[in-house]
């Protein structure tokens, strides 16, 4: 009998994924701000070709989860159709 269990991404492979989404020619801003507890906040943003900056993403607790909210935020844009 075989046994297929998938493996929890890692924080680098979550990163290392995320990274690769991401188109080359989109800028990227990461920031990183002292939070309400005292633990870093991050937010991220892209900006798409065509398309102005994006908003920054609502503060997240890790590095990759800003990233993986901003990539989501620009596909919805690009889903969406419109410009921002």
């Amino acid at each position: 009998m075989s046994h297929n269990y998938a493996t929890p991404l890692t924080p680098e492979k979550r990163l290392a994924r995320v990274l690769s989404r991401i188109p080359a020619d989109w800028p990227l801003a990461i920031d990183r701000q002292p939070g309400p507890t005292g633990a870093a906040c991050w937010r991220a943003r892209l900006t798409p070709p065509g398309h102005d900056a994006l908003d920054w993403t609502p503060p997240q607790d890790t590095m990759v989860d800003a990233l993986e909210a901003a990539w989501r935020q620009a596909r919805a844009l690009l889903a969406s159709g419109t410009g921002a």
